[in-house]
């Protein structure tokens, strides 16, 4: 089954062009939640003194500050914590809540750090794809394997991103890291791939793609299993630890596109150029 699918593997590296397609869509025109840190506002984290409801709560920072960017991250009989899309005075949430509750603690981030954090993702995203680019070429000195390598990267972020955007996951400090450490596992499956087709020279091209797959879907399975473990035990259990069910669900996210986008294009693209240096 698995030569039939190598064989007639031209017509399927559109599937992940397509998707990628789909997903820069998505982020255009349904755009990313970004964190406090990203855009600016502030969290409060509140003690309850009288029973009150999660909607009640929320119903009364919106009327009391007259904004609609409020969102309870954390809730149980005793104890909140919101995020507010603007930068309030603490004086101004304790005349808010009253007696309902009371403010244990508060932090806020203004606009201006807010762009600077920003600049500084997109920052590091950059910097890791030049170098990306520079250590791929450098180990293959070819450059058609090495484009399909970064075209990969690229599609796999791209992908997370559109998956954020559907979701609805924030795009903050924490994400951009889940970002990141899909950079890197989306190398270790296409450089894993490249080395077995180009550097290695027993069996055919075909065994050697079937060896490679085996190997490098294994690894992702098992990166998903465990990542998807990790979401469904925050969820269900520790839902205040919103970042960690957040990273967990961009990585599972990232590493589903990632065995698309490897062995479907980039497979896809190495044999072509394979076939075509013959």
């Amino acid at each position: 089954m698995l030569e039939r699918f190598l064989e007639n593997y031209k017509p399927l590296i559109a599937i992940p062009i397509i998707i990628t397609l789909i997903a820069i869509l998505l982020v255009s025109f349904n755009g990313l939640d970004q964190s406090i840190e990203l855009r600016g506002g502030s969290i409060a984290d509140l003690n309850l003194n009288e029973p009150i409801s999660q909607t009640e709560l929320e119903s009364i920072m919106i009327e009391g500050l007259d904004i609609d960017e409020i969102r309870i991250l954390s809730f149980t009989n005793e104890e909140a914590t919101i995020e507010i899309g603007a930068t309030p005075e603490l004086e101004t949430i304790s005349n808010i809540l009253g007696d309902k509750a009371s403010v244990t603690s508060f932090r806020s981030v203004g606009p201006v750090l807010g762009q600077e954090a920003l600049n500084q993702v997109y920052w590091a995203l950059g910097f890791a794809f030049l170098f990306l680019s520079i250590t791929v070429f450098l180990i293959f000195r070819n450059l058609i394997p090495s484009l399909a390598v970064i075209l990969a990267g690229v599609s796999d972020i791209v992908i997370a991103l559109g998956g954020m955007s559907l979701f609805g996951i924030q795009l903050s400090i924490a994400s951009v890291g889940a970002l990141l450490m899909l950079i890197g596992f989306s190398v270790d499956t296409d450089i894993l791939l490249t080395t077995r087709l180009l550097k290695e020279r027993k069996g055919t091209v075909n065994e050697r793609s079937i060896d490679a797959m085996k190997t490098g879907i294994t690894m992702s399975l098992t990166a998903i299993a465990a990542m998807l473990s990790l979401y469904i035990v925050t969820v269900l259990f520790i839902p205040q630890a919103e970042v960690l069910s957040n990273i967990a669900a961009v990585l599972v996210i990232g590493l589903s596109a990632d065995i698309v986008i490897t062995w479907l294009m980039n497979l896809g693209i190495i044999r072509w150029y394979l076939e075509a240096r013959r």
